[in-house]
């Protein structure tokens, strides 16, 4: 079975590395890795970490690209490879315009397409932006969905994708952390002095596109709780983006218990995520990941479409409002019984065994009768 994955982004190689990987140990399945390079630097240290080799690197991304190139770019250079490869199963991962363009040019080239981390919706499609209207177009056009909880099964099904299409699997990410979390690692020098201090760790990272211009808050609620909290330090892994860090460097203090610093590998930043005490993001993955390893999760998003883990209790959506960032983490620096509640929740996004169940159905799949 002849099987093209398409990657373009960090994320989508992260949840993507261990289906690759069982893939390869299966003489059933020969799979086809296609790079977009939509984060053409950050993905490729997520494939090496994964000892991931892609067959086509494409570099497309440019400088000053718009959505709708890199869109048009894709289905350009994607389709004569489809063509080429004569796939039987293209597989594409979450809400990306990686995602969305790949799997369009399957379907226009009636090459099945299964989708892994299906079903997440928040029904607004300015939040997030592109993601929302990419998946649910991705819903269209899959013939398999690969969903991470019950609740994004829910969806589909009120959505009319036929149930015997939709399997609830766990989320792949967590197949990827808890392999690499177990691991020892010795962390670069620079980091040293951060991760091993006596001060509790709040690690922020931020890079939503509908929030770029609202993201000028959390820097001050970071400032502000540096300076009211000398127990606390902070790292902040800047977004490459040249408007967040502008936005950075005009809000944010300058202070010797706020380190910004440039991206970490997913290795170094997983073993990051186990120092810490409590994470601010608006990452969708690290809403996933964080839980499993036991650390409170602050969403500084106005809507959230992993609402399990607002359920669960591993996550509570804070806002991009300075006081509401400001109150809910104080609260989890000295209540201790709050900071319990939520490390010790249980995390609704998987139990490692995600890929081992993606490829038990494809391999039952027949796939010509079912495009």
């Amino acid at each position: 079975m002849r099987i093209a994955v398409i990657v373009g982004t960090r994320p989508e190689g992260i949840k993507l590395a261990p289906i690759i990987h069982r893939m390869n140990q299966e003489p059933l399945f020969k799979p086809v890795v296609i790079n977009t390079g939509q984060h053409l630097e950050m993905l490729d240290q997520v494939l090496t970490t994964f000892f991931i080799k892609a067959d086509y690197q494409l570099k497309l991304m440019r400088n000053t690209q718009t959505l709708e190139q890199l869109t048009a770019d894709i289905l350009t250079t994607l389709t004569p490879i489809l063509k080429t490869e004569a796939p039987d199963l293209l597989i594409v991962q979450g809400d990306t315009t990686t995602a969305f363009a790949g799997a369009y040019a399957a379907f226009l080239l009636k090459i099945p397409v299964a989708h892994i981390e299906a079903g997440l919706r928040t029904y607004n499609c300015n939040s997030p932006f592109p993601e929302e209207m990419n998946r649910q177009l991705i819903t269209r056009l899959a013939s398999y969905h690969f969903t991470a909880t019950d609740a994004n099964k829910k969806n589909l099904i009120e959505e009319r994708v036929p149930s015997e299409r939709v399997w609830t699997v766990g989320n792949t990410v967590i197949d990827a952390l808890l392999q690499v979390s177990s691991t020892s690692y010795e962390f670069p020098q620079e980091l040293h002095k951060i991760i091993e201090s006596d001060e509790q760790l709040l690690l922020v990272t931020t890079h939503r596109r509908e929030s770029f211009e609202q993201m000028w808050k959390v820097y001050r609620a970071i400032s502000r709780l540096v300076e009211e909290n000398k127990q606390l330090r902070v790292l902040l892994p800047i977004h490459k983006n040249p408007l967040l860090r502008k936005q950075a460097s005009i809000h944010l203090i300058q202070h010797d218990r706020i380190h910004v610093v440039e991206p970490l590998d997913y290795e170094c930043f997983v073993h990051v995520m186990k120092r810490a005490y409590v994470i601010l993001t608006d990452s969708g993955g690290i809403q996933e990941e964080a839980p499993a390893l036991n650390i409170p999760v602050l969403v500084i998003r106005e809507q959230t479409e992993r609402q399990e883990g607002i359920t669960a209790g591993t996550l509570r959506l804070v806002g991009l409002n300075v006081e509401d960032i400001i109150e809910e983490t104080t609260k989890l620096l000295y209540d201790r019984r709050e900071y319990e509640i939520m490390a010790q929740a249980l995390n609704p996004y998987g139990d490692g065994n995600a890929s081992e169940r993606i490829i038990n159905v494809l391999k039952g799949l027949n796939l010509k009768q079912n495009f």
